[in-house]
């Protein structure tokens, strides 16, 4: 499956050997790019289930492709949940399907860095992605 331009730009940016406290940095330089979402799209309705940090998730079909916008409490969550936007924005509901989480943060060289935890949420904000595109 091709990739995204915008996930092209992380493996690009993440790809390279940084160490870890690098690639927090940048991290978190993504999540601070996310377009803020208003309090009042911040509901319960919208909240991920499954993580330990909030996470909320809107989306939008566009043309038979979705655009999801996230938000989170926490920094470094708001990076990682950005990476995940820059792999599945503009893809189609049978492309959304196809994503591999462990092998997408493999390809940026973070797998390693994330704890069960971090990985079990950002897995129930792509099955929450997949069935609001279901």
């Amino acid at each position: 499956m091709n990739l995204p331009e915008p996930a092209r730009t992380a493996v690009e940016t993440f790809g390279t050997s940084l160490s870890w406290e690098q690639r927090a940095r940048l991290l978190m330089q993504w999540g601070d790019r996310l377009p803020a979402m208003a309090d009042d799209e911040k509901t319960d309705e919208h909240l991920v289930d499954g993580c330990e940090s909030k996470v909320w998730l809107l989306a939008d079909v566009i043309d038979g492709h979705w655009q999801f916008r996230a938000a989170s409490d926490a920094r470094l969550i708001r990076g990682l949940v950005a990476l995940l936007l820059a792999r599945v924005n503009g893809l189609s509901a049978q492309d959304l399907e196809q994503v591999d989480l462990p092998d997408w943060f493999n390809q940026l060289g973070l797998s390693r860095h994330l704890s069960p935890s971090r990985s079990n949420g950002l897995n129930a904000v792509l099955q929450k992605m997949r069935q609001l595109a279901g």
